[in-house]
């Protein structure tokens, strides 16, 4: 896998980084993992596999991305997709066919992105990105996770100063965990 080793973060945090340009993640999902999405082996691809053995045992998630059209890069998109998968993410109640939570371990949940849009324009176009990883995955997190929203907007006319700012802003929330 491509994926780097774990490796000892700030705070004696053990830090496990995807890259997934780097790793050739293919985010579309084939017709074989399609057809095993709700089946007891719903993971096809062994780097979607590896992916899903990596948050199976994390306390924290935090995703670092450009925001697209309001939301996150079709890659990202693609990992959700097929890595948090029933089994991995959530499973169905056998009695009540309801969710029920599987990442009852992750206690974080953190996004770090940038915007071409001012933080208005932004929260009009329904800040879809916060939405997917605030909203829908905590629903399968431990019911208590925390999730710190860190974002850049107006990228394109940030000055130097700006970024740095951010940047700090970015290190100081993650030192505090």
């Amino acid at each position: 896998m491509g994926t780097p080793p774990r490796r000892d973060g700030q705070g004696g945090h053990e830090v496990d980084v995807i890259d997934l340009y780097a790793d050739g993640f293919d985010p579309r999902m084939s017709t074989a993992e399609h057809e095993a999405y709700e089946t007891d082996d719903s993971i096809v691809d062994p780097l979607a596999r590896h992916y899903a053995n990596l948050v199976e045992t994390c306390e924290a998630m935090v995703f670092v991305y450009p925001t697209w059209w309001g939301g996150v890069p079709a890659i990202l998109k693609g990992w959700f997709e097929k890595v948090l998968v029933p089994g991995v993410a959530f499973h169905l109640d056998p009695r009540t066919q309801r969710v029920v939570r599987d990442l009852t371990g992750v206690r974080r949940l953190v996004s770090i992105t940038t915007t071409g849009r001012s933080r208005h324009h932004f929260w009009l176009a329904t800040d879809q990105g916060r939405r997917l990883i605030h909203r829908s995955l905590r629903m399968s997190t431990g019911i208590g996770a925390r999730s710190t929203w860190l974002a850049l907007h107006d990228i394109e006319s940030s000055s130097e100063f700006d970024r740095g700012e951010f940047l700090e802003r970015v290190r100081s929330r993650l030192e505090a965990f």
